[in-house]
């Protein structure tokens, strides 16, 4: 079955970095679109980014654009997520994801297996 372990989270003060890393198995990795997800309190998941299983195409919600960087490593089955500039409305649990389809595109409706997320907590 599908596995995603991720890590990297912890707590920074704003405009500091962090280097999210989710790796992955129990599938043809290279074949799937994979993306984060995050989660603050109260609030629903949302999409912050994704990589099309290509690596040539990228997509990011809006208030992260220019600050992170999505990027994969398909040799060791591993999607990163660089932070740069952090702010405190970052604060979440983030998850990783596979698409559930295998040469899909950035935007996706992912495999419903998750995995236990990492606390990124920005202070200000």
């Amino acid at each position: 079955h599908v596995q995603l372990v991720e890590s990297g989270g912890g707590l920074v003060q704003a405009g500091g970095s962090l280097r999210l890393s989710c790796v992955v198995s129990g599938l043809s990795f290279e074949d799937h679109s994979m993306g984060w997800f995050r989660q603050a309190p109260g609030k629903e998941r949302e999409f912050v980014a994704g990589i099309k299983w290509s690596g040539d195409d990228t997509y990011y919600l809006g208030s992260v654009r220019g600050r992170f960087t999505i990027s994969r490593d398909n040799a060791k089955n591993t999607v990163y997520l660089e932070m740069n500039n952090l702010k405190p409305m970052d604060t979440a649990v983030y998850y990783c994801a596979a698409d559930r389809l295998i040469y899909g595109d950035v935007w996706f409706t992912p495999i419903n297996s998750w995995g236990q997320g990492t606390q990124v907590t920005v202070s200000a």
